[in-house]
């Protein structure tokens, strides 16, 4: 029953009773069991941080007993996750700032997922310098870290800070300290947005803390979806990180590149040719019809003096049989003699039948994948080829940019990037108008918002989803602020319309704070102009919507 506690924990918030954060964090955990009550805890928490920093600059003894701890935070955070209300739980994180709460490697974890969902790729980077540097036995503990990075990498189309990265937790990952370091075990600044700025939010983050009641159940989108893994105390790619490294070297015209990471990789695992990456790669290059892509990188490893099983040549002598490439065929051919890979008659048999074949028109049978690391980067290559994200990648690039003028109050140059955006029919996202709608709010500006609010609905008119729970109740909050009465109801209609939960406690408080007497003894008779008469009806509408609830 999330909404009678919810009601009592405000109650107990107005009177400035609050619980003990133990008792605050068993009800939150229950709470957060079901949507409406994930809505509710992350919106109460919200107040909580207010009322603590409302005591602390009055210097009253309650505001100790009033300030939520770590558990509290990161119960509500992980919720937020789980529920996809990533605008919320960024919301959160900065509150957490706000009051000086100290993050252990759980909130860190949650951080990270957070920051990854609402695509901020440079609040996620600040991490490394500090997780690259944590003791062996928590490290294994932030290898999501280094997942949700690649991912953002991708997701921006930076290819050389992807390559980066997979060359670090190839060489240097294993390099971290046995012993715990010092400088992680105390609190660490990390600055929300710009670090340059006077006003920058700074969360204190305890790199080196694991509490022993720990509650870290987010686990993503699954181990099927992972780009990195852990296995055998070593960081390695999956199959779709691979895949998607390929995809994006070759879309980049750099195979040459990719196979000096590979080759590099390969020899300091120094695993047999059965288990070589650089013959997965070809192999699947091949079986994806990649040959030119196979051939490079075949020529790279020879080149490096990287073993390739006589497998590999034949493997890609076939393909181009049977795609009646003679050229290629022939120069491959001599390429395997001048190798002296082919010692058995049988196998010198099947060149020439092979060359005859393509001469002639017939084509070749390939064979099946050999292993199944082969036939899942076969998979996830051919279906990451099919996929154009060069305009989403476009998308995180001016978000992110929003965003860094957005928290430094330059809300001009923001301004420009998003009708940028506009001009080069590029989709705002939900996190371009959070960013721009919070800005605003931050100067009360709500006439401003009102016109994002505009052109919201006219993208949802032409098809685009901004369906968000977390943006619909920003844009209410502040309607309600600036006495928009009829694009508040407008608003809680369209809640209604997809089954969203509306906090009807804290609408009617922002409401009786900022409007408790708007229109108490008029009604709509007495107006004296149209106008006027309909904003009457507005507010009387959202008074006898907040009663009936």
């Amino acid at each position: 029953m999330p909404i009678p506690a919810s009601k009592i924990l405000r109650l107990m918030l107005v009177k400035t009773i609050p619980p003990k954060m133990d008792l605050l964090s068993l009800v939150f955990m229950h709470m957060v069991k079901t949507d409406a009550g994930t809505h509710l805890a992350s919106n109460i928490l919200l107040e909580f941080c207010d009322h603590y920093r409302h005591l602390s600059a009055k210097r009253s003894e309650c505001a100790v007993s009033m300030k939520p701890s770590t558990i509290v935070f990161n119960i509500v955070l992980e919720a937020c996750i789980k529920l996809g209300s990533s605008l919320k739980a960024e919301q959160i994180i900065e509150a957490m700032a706000r009051v000086g709460v100290v993050a252990d490697l759980h909130s860190v974890l949650l951080f990270i997922y957070v920051y990854e969902l609402n695509g901020q790729r440079d609040e996620l980077k600040k991490f490394k310098e500090y997780i690259d540097r944590v003791s062996v036995p928590l490290s294994q503990h932030y290898y999501p870290f280094y997942d949700r990075l690649l991912r953002l990498h991708f997701k921006f189309d930076d290819i050389d800070s992807a390559a980066k990265l997979v060359d670090d937790i190839y060489f240097h990952w294993g390099s971290h300290p046995l012993k715990q370091n010092t400088d992680l075990t105390r609190p660490c600044l990390v600055p929300i947005g710009s670090p340059y700025l006077l006003e920058a939010l700074k969360n204190q983050v305890v790199f080196e803390l694991l509490r022993k009641d720990s509650l870290f159940h987010v686990n993503g989108d699954g181990d099927d979806d992972e780009l990195i893994v852990l296995k055998d105390g070593n960081l390695i790619l999956t199959s779709k990180g691979l895949a998607q490294l390929i995809v994006k070297f070759k879309k980049s015209e750099r195979i040459g590149d990719l196979s000096k990471l590979l080759t590099a990789i390969e020899q300091k695992s120094g695993n047999t040719q059965d288990d070589s990456i650089c013959c997965d790669v070809i192999h699947a290059c091949v079986y994806s019809g990649f040959l030119e892509t196979a051939h490079d990188i075949l020529d790279d490893m020879e080149i490096a003096n990287v073993s390739i099983p006589e497998k590999t040549y034949m493997l890609l002598l076939n393909a181009y049989c049977r795609e009646k490439m003679p050229k290629e065929a022939e120069a491959l051919a001599k390429q395997i003699k001048r190798a002296a890979l082919v010692v058995d008659p049988s196998d010198e048999t099947i060149v020439s039948d092979c060359l005859r074949g393509v001469i002639n028109g017939s084509g070749v049978n390939l064979t099946a994948p050999t292993s199944n690391r082969q036939s899942e980067l076969t998979v996830h290559l051919i279906r990451e080829t099919r996929k154009d994200d060069t305009a989403l990648s476009r998308v995180y690039v001016l978000n992110s940019s929003i965003y860094f003028f957005c928290k430094a109050k330059m809300l001009e140059d923001a301004r420009k990037i998003y009708k940028k955006m506009q001009a080069i029919n590029i989709q705002p996202t939900v996190q371009t108008f959070a960013y721009l709608i919070q800005a605003y709010s931050s100067l009360e500006d709500y006439r401003e918002i009102t016109f994002l609010w505009g052109d919201i609905k006219r993208y949802m008119v032409r098809g685009r989803s901004l369906v968000h729970r977390d943006l619909y109740e920003l844009l209410l909050i502040n309607f309600l602020r600036g006495g928009y009465f009829e694009r508040v109801l407008e608003i809680l209609g369209l809640m209604k319309d997809h089954g969203m939960y509306a906090d009807r406690w804290l609408y009617r408080d922002e409401f009786l704070r900022r409007h408790k007497n708007l229109y108490r003894k008029l009604k709509a008779t007495d107006a004296r102009t149209e106008a006027q008469r309909s904003r009457i009806e507005h507010v009387k509408a959202f008074r006898m919507w907040v009663r009936n609830n």
